[in-house]
């Protein structure tokens, strides 16, 4: 699985292979080696100016021009300060570069159809200012091609914040583990394609850091991912409960359908009596019961998960679903509605009992805990604030859980930005819980699958394709753990401990 170290935790691992006796010069000569190799790959020879800087993203960049130069391409390098300025290992790579230094200027860009950025990289703290902001703004406004390494200059490389301004990179180059930046937005979309190129820091690394923050694919997950047992049956796989409301009926209709797609045994719809003839109206499947009911249902531990917020409403009523809930030890999605009636007393809701997952974008997240921070720092603090499992929902979703541990989904496409989807999303984290996943994972694994599934349908998606897709999500899923399962004879094949293929661990 492919984990995110911070730029602290990166530093870290540079200082634990030298450590090791990797020595920092064979470090930037193999990070150059790898930016050279990945732009020859993507790009066709052509004229390049290297920007470099005067730290070691600026000694990587020697090595490129140097390495780019021996395989004929036509490189010019302007160096952003005094070839005096660099120390270390920069300054050693920077005396094996045979070319000229240049000053850099706005000029050099006039015939360069593709601009090496070496500026700064990922640690940069402050705003781009004077010539380095002049030469990012005019890259930009001629639409130039750009290979940024490590990081495109001006992006804060553990928030994805632009610092002042950045490049729109084609091609971004990082070294043995991507960064936050890297996926968060808007650095996500100015990285272009990204490439993890192995510069020779040992794996072994990682155990010391110990990294709290992945890119969410089932590599993460898919080992807990709950599946039918041959001796199994409907009990088995839980019973999810779906809070419906009795005028904005669609959202918990979808949600219910979402539940019982992704796996839930049994799920039922617990709406108003004024409802239930729409309730019952749609899936045959789906049992429906009268609102009445509801503390009855609570009370049987058969009934062990429940979905509040789609379409409830915002009120008193929805606050007493889902504090009962709560206290009966049910694992809770709570959304939209079960979200926004706790407004203005957030901390009732926390504590109650287990660990609920919650579901809000960035509006109902406002409501009950503070805007400051980024995203991934955002909603990691209101994991720790609240006890629970929150996904703060957006194009680059987050899941947090209260230990830190934290995951971010880079497969959500634009296309679901349309009405009910998020109840979708509630109703297949809730048929994952009900099958006994933990929140975090159930969380991780819903947005994941409601990623691939809008991706899978493409354009023209609304919510209902969705649940239409998740079976071709669940065959995907089943195909990545088959090939484990063929080395077992046929009696000992439920008790696999599967394996995930290559593809997911990126």
């Amino acid at each position: 699985m492919s984990c995110l170290l911070s730029i602290k935790e990166m530093y870290a691992a540079d200082a634990a292979a030298m450590a090791a006796g990797v020595p920092g010069r064979t470090l930037m000569e193999a990070a150059g080696w790898q930016v050279a190799r990945a732009i020859r790959r993507r790009f066709p020879p052509r004229r390049v100016v290297v920007l470099c800087g005067p730290g070691n993203n600026g000694g990587d960049g020697f090595v490129v021009a140097r390495l780019l130069s021996s395989w004929g391409w036509p490189v010019r390098l302007a160096l952003l300060g005094g070839i005096g300025q660099i120390k270390g290992d920069a300054a050693l790579m920077a005396g094996r570069w045979r070319g000229p230094v240049l000053a850099p200027s706005v000029d050099l860009l006039d015939d360069a159809p593709l601009v090496v950025d070496a500026l700064f990289g990922a640690g940069l703290t402050r705003p781009l200012d004077g010539l380095a902001r002049q030469l990012v703004e005019t890259i930009n406004l001629r639409r130039l091609q750009v290979a940024a390494i490590d990081m495109p200059s001006g992006i804060d490389g553990d928030t994805g914040a632009v610092l002042g301004a950045a490049p729109q990179a084609a091609l971004t180059v990082t070294f043995f583990r991507p960064k936050p930046g890297h996926v968060l937005m808007p650095g996500r979309l100015l990285c272009g394609e990204l490439v993890v190129g192995d510069i020779g820091i040992p794996q072994s690394v990682l155990a010391e850091i110990g990294p709290r923050a992945w890119i969410n694919t089932p590599a993460l997950w898919g080992e807990r991912l709950p599946w039918p047992e041959a001796d199994g049956h409907k009990y088995r796989r839980g019973h999810l409960l779906v809070a419906g409301g009795g005028t904005m009926t669609g959202a918990a209709r979808l949600a219910a359908s979402a539940g019982h797609r992704a796996g839930a045994g049994l799920t039922t719809v617990v709406a108003p009596k004024e409802a239930l003839a729409v309730y019952r109206a749609g899936q045959p499947g789906i049992i429906v019961q009268d609102m009445d009911a509801w503390d009855d249902l609570l009370a049987d531990r058969r009934r062990n998960a429940a979905v509040l917020g789609p379409g409830l409403g915002v009120g008193e009523d929805t606050r007493r679903l889902v504090l009962g809930a709560l206290a009966a030890g049910k694992s809770c999605v709570l959304d939209a509605d079960a979200l926004t009636s706790f407004a203005g007393n957030p901390a009732a809701l926390w504590g109650v009992g287990g660990t609920p997952v919650v579901t809000p974008h960035d509006g109902e997240y406002s409501r009950l805990f503070s805007q400051l921070g980024d995203r991934l720092t955002r909603a990691r603090r209101a994991a720790g604030e609240s006890g629970a499992v929150v996904l703060l929902k957006g194009a680059d979703t987050v899941v947090a859980a209260p230990d830190g541990r934290a995951a971010v989904t880079v497969s959500a496409p634009p296309t679901l930005a349309t009405g009910g989807t998020g109840d979708v999303l509630a109703g297949i984290i809730g048929g994952l819980l009900a099958q006994g996943m933990s929140p975090f994972d159930a969380a991780c694994a819903g947005a994941w699958m409601h990623g691939e599934a809008a991706t899978t349908f493409g354009p023209g998606l609304i919510a209902e394709d969705l649940v239409e897709v998740l079976p071709e999500i669940w065959r995907r899923l089943a195909d990545d753990r088959r090939p484990a399962e063929a080395e077992q004879p046929l009696g000992q094949r439920a008790a696999v401990n599967h394996r995930w293929r290559r593809r997911w661990r990126m």
